[in-house]
């Protein structure tokens, strides 16, 4: 089966990828743009399956579809509930939320084999998706965070925070003054709020900030360790199956 992922944010995009290795399956090719994926789909035989984030970089991934006639499935992978309803009337095979779930997953693919012998090219009625967008959603990520303090309420800035961190089951900020403060909300949830050209998931532990490292140090089994400027209640190190990806997302 020939598969390929269309997703702008590349952690995310190398993420699909090796969920899909763990169920057997191969995505060799990742596209990251409108722009990039049309050249792609002028030059290359269709895939069997595509991963297709609805919001790129560029514009909405429906825009390739009126540039070319794509003869293959799709899978549209999106955070936000507002496009599910969309997806199924573009006769997509399935649509799954981010951050997406193994078993998820596992099911859109199986819907999709179960399929095959009756599997049709995609059509699109752009004027309903143009109805749709009249007001398009923009991608909005977490500028600040609300925290209790005692009785009151804290506001803190997104730039002010240099890690979130798990620990004890709590998820936790920390900030360049120096402050822990206790989150009502998970690493996991955390992933679709935070930038993801400024925050990095270096470990199951930890997310950082890029304007928060001050070094990268080499650690044993070929890991990377990272000093910030402010926190140093325990080690920051990049686990070693994410250090590839973490240095691309550095360049």
């Amino acid at each position: 089966m020939k598969i390929i992922i269309i997703e702008d944010e590349k952690p995310s995009a190398r993420r699909l990828q090796r969920m899909l290795t763990e169920l057997d399956l191969e995505a060799q090719t990742m596209l990251h743009s409108v722009e990039e994926s049309i050249a792609w789909f002028q030059n290359n035989a269709h895939p069997d399956l595509i991963f297709l984030d609805i919001q790129l970089s560029d514009g909405l991934s429906f825009e390739i579809f009126e540039t070319i006639d794509i003869n293959s499935a799709v899978i549209f992978t999106t955070a936000y509930d507002e496009y599910a309803l969309q997806a199924f009337k573009l006769n997509s095979i399935d649509y799954l939320l981010k951050p997406i779930d193994d078993d998820d997953l596992a099911r859109a693919v199986s819907k999709y084999q179960e399929r095959l012998p009756k599997q049709q090219s995609v059509t699109l009625d752009f004027d309903d998706i143009k109805k749709l967008l009249v007001n398009p959603i923009e991608r909005e990520y977490k500028k600040r965070f609300s925290v209790k303090v005692g009785q009151h309420l804290k506001l803190i800035n997104i730039d002010d925070i240099e890690c979130f961190y798990s620990e004890n089951k709590g998820t936790y900020a920390y900030t360049s003054e120096g402050r822990n403060y206790l989150l009502d909300t998970t690493l996991e949830q955390l992933e679709d709020e935070l930038e993801p050209h400024k925050f990095f998931r270096i470990s199951r532990k930890f997310y950082v900030n890029v304007n928060a490292i001050k070094d990268m140090v080499s650690y044993t089994n070929s890991r990377l360790q990272i000093k910030l400027h402010t926190f140093n209640e325990q080690d920051v190190i990049v686990a070693r199956e994410r250090v590839k990806d973490f240095k691309e997302w550095l360049a």
